[in-house]
């Protein structure tokens, strides 16, 4: 596996993002999941990616239970902050009591001493960024946590919260359709040092070619909520995938490997996470790392993939007015 830092925190470039195994995406299936981060593990894709909020608290639980007995060979990110979409009245939580509090909880479901990546799962509004981080800072000096990050935030709430405490990464969504982190935010955490980690980058399984409409996703699936997938956008968004297969038959490779190295092709400090709920997917994934895309391959999948090209909004309305970038 090819390695990379975050900050000074030393991670594969493919991780496991675990969110799937919890909510979201259909049904759970603890066992399954539970041998594919195994399966992770034994690959070398030992960051897993999760947050308190993911199944309330399952996530967390789902990972302490699969990794003991291996804790050495894990990196565990989990988040804190996001109150999830049916919280009232708030949505997001950066008091510092809420960080103190969130801290203790994910390591008694995780069974931890120390979190290795402990994210800001969105910026709340109401709670200047120096606050929040700042009691984020405290879990460090305490041992409970060993590196900080955010996610989807913008570039000045980013120089901010770094100017209060060293953060490690910042994740945001980022792959072929999403490139709204281009420019601005990834310039802004190249200036600081900040890695970064780019969750979905499978377009939430659309760019893996399998999504042909709507109506192949249960009803349980969130997917459904989301614009992308709505029957006038996914219509008009399947083309993107004819290209996908194209560069991917170049190369005997599926169309989610070629996804997953047009990120890692973004530079030596992208990190990313696909997520997975079954061993043979994760095996699938973890195989982009040997792929080498050509020039030939990079115009073509910027020509059908320029920035704006995906048809709908990558979140539903008011989930979009919650990021803050």
């Amino acid at each position: 596996m090819e390695m990379t830092r975050l900050g000074d925190l030393r991670v594969p470039r493919i991780g496991l993002g675990c969110m799937g195994m919890s909510t979201a995406y259909g049904t759970r299936d603890d066992a399954a999941s539970t041998t594919a981060i195994h399966r992770a593990l034994d690959l070398g894709m030992t960051m897993l990616d999760t947050a308190d909020v993911y199944g309330n608290g399952h996530g967390e639980r789902l990972i302490g239970e699969a990794v003991r007995g291996r804790r050495d060979e894990a990196i565990i990110a989990t988040k804190v902050g996001n109150l999830g979409r049916a919280a009232a009245p708030r949505k997001v939580d950066g008091r510092p009591e809420h960080i103190t509090a969130g801290c203790d909880a994910s390591l008694g479901r995780l069974g931890v001493e120390a979190i290795d990546l402990y994210y800001l799962h969105r910026v709340d509004p109401d709670v200047p960024i120096e606050e929040t981080v700042g009691a984020m800072a405290r879990l460090v000096e305490a041992g409970k946590v060993r590196h900080l990050g955010l996610s989807e935030a913008g570039p000045d709430t980013i120089r901010r919260a770094a100017a209060t405490h060293p953060i490690a990464a910042l994740q945001s969504e980022w792959s072929l359709w999403s490139r709204d982190v281009e420019g601005g935010i990834i310039q802004t955490c190249r200036d600081l040092g900040i890695g970064f980690v780019a969750y979905a980058p499978l377009g939430r399984g659309f760019l893996t070619g399998t999504i042909p409409d709507v109506d192949s996703l249960i009803t349980e699936d969130r997917r459904r909520d989301h614009p992308r997938f709505a029957p006038d956008n996914i219509a008009r968004n399947l083309p993107l995938i004819d290209v996908l297969r194209d560069v991917a038959d170049r190369h005997m490779a599926t169309p989610a490997q070629i996804a997953i190295a047009w990120v890692l092709s973004r530079g030596p400090d992208v990190v990313t996470i696909p997520g997975a709920k079954q061993p043979r997917w994760v095996v699938e994934n973890v195989g982009a790392i040997d792929l080498g895309l050509s020039a030939e391959d990079l115009a073509a999948l910027e020509a059908a993939f320029a920035p704006g090209a995906a048809s709908g909004s990558r979140y539903p309305e008011k989930q979009m007015g919650a990021l803050g970038i």
